[in-house]
């Protein structure tokens, strides 16, 4: 647990937020009158800008009372952005840990780096907040148990951010696969394509004065600052990502996962390289992996340097059953029969592109809207943490067996690696010396 002194030694690194509108104070005056819940944004370049989006669009039960980015230019545009789309400007902070004292905080929308991920939720579990928490859930299968572990302990609700589980669509045709729709469901397959170009070589340079370089890393070990992995790139680099399967693919295996209604493979095999561009990417441009279990079989398959699509889509989820096939996107869903013929139907009118860094959309909004609800009433979670890190550890897995190169045996009760000790070496990481997370 962070214990005070902890927490103020922590603070030393970074600068206390800056007040550019209302204060604490009459947040908490205005949201106890309203019983709406305050959540805190934090990271704010990307997918923060959808959570701010749902939050408006959940303003009869939560408001947004702090917003958080290491990038006081980054910090600065959303600041301006958050007030013309609310009305009003939350509480801008440098770094997060000065939010983990305010008692009127309810919950943590992050949406940071990946290697932040497992930490700061952690540090917002032991202080009492609830957790909404962009995927992957975790850098690493080491930190999902922890996660798991502190959740269970502290009792808050930590909802993991793939929100095609919170679409109505999705919701709708994956209940009729359970209901025999296609009979019994046994192959799924995943896929995603991008057109995303060269990172080039990085060189050393100095840290941006905008740039609190040190915060910024926090739990990873420490490495010199270069002029290609902030603010987007970093997902390219092991330090700091996991690559496009957890970054896109998470989303899709969860679908399929899903409808197949499994948990953990017993064998995980991946096959891929870095071919379309020659530079500092450290994971794959193009990937191929398996999850095998006794009777059924998922897939997936990404391309981030081709935007040739399947079945006229850049992503989706293919269910195949023994009586007809199913594909679901998050536009709808479409039926066939064993011989391919369509027999029906639903589209939804919403458009997505895995061009889109944001993704502002009505799943977003719904996801919210599950999360609040299920901390003000008790409604059931659509992606408890122990969901969501079932379909992320099995993406991680895949990238281990990609590092070694060979097919992973797999204990399908906790997803360890067997008879593979140098494969399950990987099952966790190195920290900066004090900045390790911890029950």
């Amino acid at each position: 647990m962070i214990t005070r002194r902890e927490f103020m030694d922590w603070a030393a690194i970074g600068t206390a937020g800056t007040i550019l509108g209302n204060n604490a104070k009459s947040y908490s005056r205005i949201l106890g009158a309203n019983d709406r819940l305050n959540f805190a944004i934090i990271g704010l370049n990307g997918r923060g800008y959808a959570h701010l989006a749902s939050l408006k669009a959940n303003h009869d039960s939560a408001r947004v009372s702090h917003i958080c980015d290491v990038e006081s230019n980054i910090l600065k545009k959303f600041a301006d952005n958050a007030k013309h789309e609310l009305g009003y400007t939350p509480e801008t902070v440098s770094d997060f840990r000065t939010i983990l004292q305010h008692k009127e905080v309810d919950a943590l929308a992050i949406a940071t780096p990946d290697h932040w991920h497992t930490p700061m939720a952690i540090a917002g579990l032991q202080a009492g907040k609830h957790v909404y928490l962009e995927k992957p859930c975790s850098h690493n299968p080491a930190e999902g148990e922890l996660l798991l572990e502190v959740q269970r302990k502290y009792g808050k609700l930590v909802q993991m951010g793939t929100q095609q589980r919170s679409s109505p669509h999705t919701i709708e045709v994956v209940d009729k696969i359970h209901n025999g729709l296609i009979g019994r469901p046994y192959f799924a397959k995943a896929w995603y394509a991008n057109t995303r170009s060269t990172i080039g070589v990085g060189k050393g340079a100095p840290v941006p004065a905008s740039l609190n370089w040190e915060l910024w890393q926090g739990p990873a070990p420490r490495q010199a600052y270069r002029d290609n992995v902030q603010p987007y790139n970093w997902h390219w680099f092991r330090t700091y990502g996991t690559g496009e399967s957890l970054n896109n693919g998470t989303h899709e295996v969860d679908v399929c996962r899903w409808a197949l209604n499994v948990e953990y493979p017993k064998r995980v095999t991946a096959s891929g390289g870095r071919y379309h561009f020659q530079d500092d990417w450290q994971f794959y441009d193009t990937l191929v992996t398996s999850f095998e279990y006794d009777d059924k079989l998922l897939t997936w398959e990404g391309k981030s340097c081709s935007g040739m699509k399947q079945y006229g889509r850049d992503r989706g989820s293919l269910i195949v059953g023994t009586n007809g096939t199913i594909i679901v996107d998050r536009e709808g869903y479409e039926i066939y029969d064993l011989k391919g013929n369509k027999t029906g139907e639903k589209k939804t009118g919403e458009k997505e592109s895995s061009t889109d860094l944001i993704g502002r959309d009505s799943m977003t909004d719904a996801h919210f809207a599950n999360f609040i609800a299920a901390i003000k009433g008790g409604e059931r979670l659509h992606v408890p943490i122990a969901t969501g890190n079932v379909s992320v550890t099995m993406l991680q897995l895949s990238n281990i067996a990609w590092e070694v190169n060979r097919e992973l045996q797999i204990d399908a009760s906790n997803a360890h690696i067997v008879n593979d000790t140098d494969a399950m070496k990987m099952w966790r990481r190195e920290y900066e010396s004090g900045w390790a997370p911890h029950v």
